[in-house]
């Protein structure tokens, strides 16, 4: 190596989670009266709880594109839910992080473009959205696994037959009793087909592990964007998550249970980052991307604050957000700083070693940011 030459390794991991519709009190450690996410917690103690931590907007696409971008959605031009896409232009975080040796990888719920030209599925996959084909792929990421929008978060290809209710179902066990629920999982271009089966968030993070295990093993500092679908509607989930709240409301078990799935699936990644002996040396930040979906009898709980997803009050655009760095990050912290999904870009980028990204000639990504919470 020559003298002053830094290699990728050298270079923080990052791990970006996000949850699809998680209120701000959707978290035991936000004192929720009944859901446990026991790993979430353990996330607080060893890191850093950003209690007043916002989404860039109230619904889904847009904060997406945020966190990628670092800009307000209106500056990239997606402005609400299924409408535009990512601009070939932007400048994203895994573009950024590409150019300093990162693996690059998307896993889970896309929601910024089209993510094939011919076949008609989702929102708008296939000729009808065209013009939107815009997968992780042409926006930085080298590896990807990802679905254009929804899925249940069980048995994700399917739906019952007859079923007109969209907000939750009971899992079902005969297969000829279903039939596909429409949205796929894309890796890398081809149309996935195997191991898709019950926890959504299982499923995700079944190729998650791979790609951080692969990435440790050619000493390659890594990126990895994981976008749960839960607690997304239709939620479903499967006895062992749904049983602790067997005496509540089915609709209210089957949102508990996908959410300690998915829980269960951020335990799952960080003691895989900790066997891998990677875990100091990696960022890990996780938060949803607007407040609980439905009414206020909903199961989705904003944690007292009004407003829910759609509305600019609190509870519509303030959620949960936690980042753990050893040695960086001091444990058990909770920080009243107001942070937002736009912060997340130019604060990789300056951990990154990014002392200034370069822009496109709209002048977004001029100079590096290191948040007062650090």
């Amino acid at each position: 190596m020559l003298a002053g030459e830094v290699r990728a390794s050298d270079h923080p991991n990052v791990v970006l989670m996000m949850s699809d519709d998680q209120g701000w009190g959707d978290a035991s450690y936000h004192g929720h009266p009944r859901l446990r996410t026991p790993h979430l917690d353990q996330m607080t103690a060893d890191g850093i709880r950003l209690d007043r931590f916002y989404a860039a907007a109230p619904i889904c696409n847009p904060t997406r594109g945020s966190v990628l971008t670092g800009r307000h959605p209106y500056r990239y031009g997606i402005f609400y839910a299924n409408v535009g896409h990512m601009p070939p232009s932007e400048v994203t975080i895994a573009e950024l992080l590409a150019q300093e040796g990162y693996a690059t990888g998307h896993l889970g719920k896309w929601h910024l473009g089209t993510l094939s030209t011919t076949v008609v599925e989702s929102n708008r996959g296939g000729p009808r959205g065209k013009q939107h084909y815009s997968p992780p792929g042409l926006n930085g990421f080298s590896e990807w696994f990802s679905a254009e929008a929804k899925t249940p978060t069980w048995d994700l290809m399917w739906k019952p037959r007859g079923n007109k209710g969209s907000q939750w179902w009971r899992p079902v066990a005969d297969r000829t009793a279903t039939l596909p629920y429409g949205t796929n999982y894309w890796h890398n271009g081809k149309r996935a087909t195997e191991n898709l089966d019950k926890d959504d968030s299982r499923v995700i993070m079944d190729r998650v592990i791979p790609f951080i295990e692969q990435s440790v093993k050619q000493e390659t500092s890594f990126l990895a964007v994981i976008w749960f679908h839960s607690p997304h509607l239709p939620v479903i989930s499967g006895k062992k998550y749904t049983q602790p709240y067997s005496d509540l409301d089915p609709y209210v078990q089957q949102y508990y249970g996908c959410l300690a799935a998915m829980d269960e699936q951020v335990g799952r990644l960080r003691a895989k980052l900790d066997q891998l002996r990677v875990a100091d040396n990696t960022i890990v930040w996780f938060c949803a991307d607007n407040g609980p979906e439905g009414k206020s009898t909903a199961p989705g709980c904003t944690g007292g604050l009004c407003g829910r997803k759609r509305s600019l009050y609190e509870g519509g655009i303030r959620v949960p957000g936690i980042v753990c760095w050893p040695g960086t990050v001091k444990e058990s912290t909770r920080s009243m700083v107001p942070v937002t999904t736009s912060d997340i870009l130019p604060t990789l980028a300056a951990a990154a070693g990014r002392h200034g990204c370069p822009g496109r000639a709209n002048g977004n990504h001029q100079g590096a940011f290191t948040p007062s919470w650090v």
